[in-house]
């Protein structure tokens, strides 16, 4: 019975009328991104880079998610053709790769998308959840309508990139990370610092000039605001480890006394 794929991030991005907000998902558990998924969330990340996540953990995750229909996006852990040829196999629709850092390396991602002969893709749907195991009628001629493609700027030399790297042909879209960003300006841990958001800024200015969209990590809810207010097309507001962190110390600071000597009595 053919089969019809979800819409991309690239489409919900184009439809809306206010900046998606997301999460990241970095525990590697399906049942994690089951909750989260039924959150009311706009989009989700599977991150591969930073969290304990596999091929099979990836199309787990996917397998659950699906039953909500959030869109949700993959971060692959390097821009690696084989790599991303094995997580778009797993049904991933959305990637987003991080730390390019030029045009070049973003029109190597656009090709590792794609099959030949605009790119290098391998073509194995029918072996895989890509194209639901040949059930999706046309996959390998239109798979590239069926996956949006966004990249990451991290790094002051990408930012002096941003246009340029935003004009690729393929690519959907910007996340900027502003936490190795403001490493790689010799302010490690001072994502608010104002060179900092003077850089944030000049990439939501270059990518929108561009017609793409753009988006941030933005963990601390008044620095969320405030890329909102500055053009944000879409963010990332927290993550499945970090709310669990938050909430269980709250819980624990809710109940438990501390004792005199600075520790916490154990029972």
């Amino acid at each position: 019975m053919p089969l019809r794929l979800e819409p991309t991030f690239r489409d919900a991005l184009a439809a809306a009328d206010r900046p998606l907000i997301g999460m990241w998902l970095s525990t590697g558990t399906a049942l994690n991104a089951e909750i989260c998924a039924g959150s009311g969330i706009d989009w989700l990340l599977i991150d591969m880079e930073h969290g304990p996540n596999t091929v099979v953990s990836v199309q787990q995750q996917l397998q659950v998610i699906a039953a909500y229909r959030v869109p949700t996006i993959v971060r692959v852990p390097v821009n690696d053709a084989v790599i991303i040829k094995q997580v778009l196999d797993t049904g991933a629709q959305n990637l987003l790769v991080p730390m390019v850092g030029s045009a070049a390396e973003a029109q190597a991602a656009v090709a590792a998308v794609r099959y030949p002969p605009q790119g290098v893709r391998g073509v194995g749907s029918g072996l895989a959840r890509s194209g639901r195991w040949g059930r999706v009628a046309g996959y390998v001629p239109n798979a590239s309508e069926t996956i949006s493609l966004f990249v990451q700027i991290e790094s002051a030399d990408a930012v002096d990139a941003a246009a340029e790297i935003a004009a690729v042909d393929g690519v959907d879209g910007v996340l900027v990370g502003p936490a190795d960003l403001a490493a790689s300006m010799g302010l490690p841990g001072q994502q608010a610092h104002p060179d900092v958001l003077a850089a944030v800024q000049r990439v939501f200015e270059a990518v929108s000039a561009a017609g793409k969209k753009v988006g941030v990590n933005a963990f601390d809810p008044a620095g969320a605001d405030a890329y909102v207010a500055a053009g944000a097309h879409f963010l990332s507001a927290s993550a499945d480890v970090t709310i669990l962190a938050r909430g269980a110390e709250a819980l624990a600071a809710r109940f438990i006394p501390a004792s005199g000597n600075g520790e916490t009595d154990q029972y």
